[in-house]
């Protein structure tokens, strides 16, 4: 597989993926600020990349700029029902970017993807859940030594590398992409809520309002989700372990109990939280007839599968696009959406280009900086620098027509004096 440049379902589809990236390039105006610099400037002239990202017209703009800076860059997909294969096929065969990845790809496949990926000794990756530098830790132990950095774009993806920071077992620098302000606060919040509900509107067709929407975790993700269902009429239900965002969610107006207690009395399910059975064997018992359950986590581990399977007497495979009915004893159904994975990318076409504009920008930034502190980096995992994230926010604040403030330099004085009292 890695012998070949390429691996994606039909070249003959590039024209109409080509159509994709350019109807989402223009509504990422940031990442073409970016590219532009980039064009000129080449940091990353004889660079290899590796990514392994969603596989979307909005990745493909990304790819696109880095390309423009000079890397050599490869692209497979970090989940096996989110890529586009329209988009796959035009990287190919316009871009000339080496593209490993298929709609509905297996597991063998999807592996065989991410040890090309790692074939193409990388010295930056780009992650999108850690699956490939988890690959890079074991398997590919030998190409840490000359890695620059890989950047980290998911919370699950951090969560598993702060893990292995802390067990001292990180073997190369890595930027949390995710947790910059300019990443989490908007593509999280806002991307993920919007994305989510148009996943289960489009796959479901159902009607939001008056239905009883439970969103497993309050982070940014469950936040944004939580907040678009309520505002389309829905009544929120949150379920959480931490005891400060389930505080958050009350005061922030929504209905908190645990799984176990909305399990009996929710319509529509969405995990959010980058844990493991959130939605367990005990709590698909205690559901209602015609619930329906999605998961909008990374990994397709949020939904315990495998008692669901076990509990179900029978399966009708896609009796809607992207929906299995599970068939329980005494005729019970649940309906599981995407295969239990991403359902904002199984589902539907995931964040809106406009919002990915800062996180793909901010992408592209950190492994600028990587590369030019390359020296000093350590295996550790770093923030984003606030230079990149205030030069990403002011430059979208002005695509869109807004101005603000500056500081006085007298309230510049008082704010870094400790000498001014009341």
């Amino acid at each position: 597989m890695a012998s070949k440049k390429y691996d994606v379902k039909d070249l003959r589809l590039s024209q109409e993926g080509r159509k994709r990236i350019t109807w989402a390039g223009q509504d990422m105006p940031v990442l073409q600020r970016v590219r532009e610099r980039f064009q000129k400037e080449k940091p990353f002239q004889g660079k290899r990349f590796s990514a392994c990202l969603h596989v979307t017209a909005e990745t493909a703009n990304l790819v696109q700029v880095l390309k423009a800076g000079g890397a050599d860059v490869l692209l497979c997909a970090s989940n096996p029902l989110s890529t586009q294969d329209d988009v796959a096929a035009s990287l190919v065969q316009h871009d000339r970017i080496a593209t490993y990845a298929i709609k509905g790809e297996d597991n063998k496949s999807y592996y065989s993807h991410l040890r090309a990926a790692l074939d193409h000794k990388p010295v930056i990756t780009m992650d999108d859940g850690a699956d490939l530098v988890s690959m890079l830790h074991t398997d590919y132990s030998v190409l840490a030594a000359n890695l620059i950095a890989s950047m980290e774009e998911t919370t699950t993806g951090v969560i598993r590398l702060r893990a292995l920071e802390k067990d001292g077992k990180l073997k190369i620098p890595v930027i949390a992409v995710n947790d910059a302000a300019t990443k989490h606060l908007f593509d999280n919040r806002y991307g993920t809520g919007q994305s989510t509900i148009d996943g289960v509107i489009r796959a479901t067709d159902m009607l939001i309002a008056g239905k009883r929407v439970v969103v497993a975790g309050y982070g940014w993700c469950g936040k944004g989700v939580a907040s678009r269902a309520r505002g389309m009429g829905a009544k929120v239900i949150v379920t959480e372990v931490d005891p400060v965002r389930a505080l958050e969610a009350a005061m922030d107006g929504f209905e908190v109990m645990s799984m176990k207690g909305a399990a009996r009395i929710g319509d529509l399910f969405i995990t959010l939280t980058g844990d493991m059975h959130v939605i367990s064997g005990d709590h698909l018992k205690a559901m209602k007839d015609g619930a329906v359950i999605c998961n909008s986590g990374h990994f397709d581990i949020e939904i315990d599968l495998d008692a669901l399977k076990k509990l179900s007497t029978k399966v009708e495979k896609n009796i809607r696009n992207s929906v299995d009915a599970y068939i329980l004893p005494g005729g019970k159904r649940i309906f599981l959406l995407g295969e239990g994975r991403l359902v904002n990318l199984a589902a539907a076409e995931g964040h809106p280009a406009s919002v990915m504009d800062m996180s793909f920008a901010t992408q592209a930034l950190a492994s600028e900086w990587a590369v030019k502190n390359s020296k000093k980096l350590k295996p550790q995992v770093y923030e984003v620098p606030k230079a990149v994230e205030d030069w990403v926010a002011k430059l979208k604040l002005s695509s869109m027509g807004i101005k603000i403030d500056s500081l006085t330099k007298e309230q510049q004085t008082y704010l870094s004096s400790w000498s001014h009292g009341t």
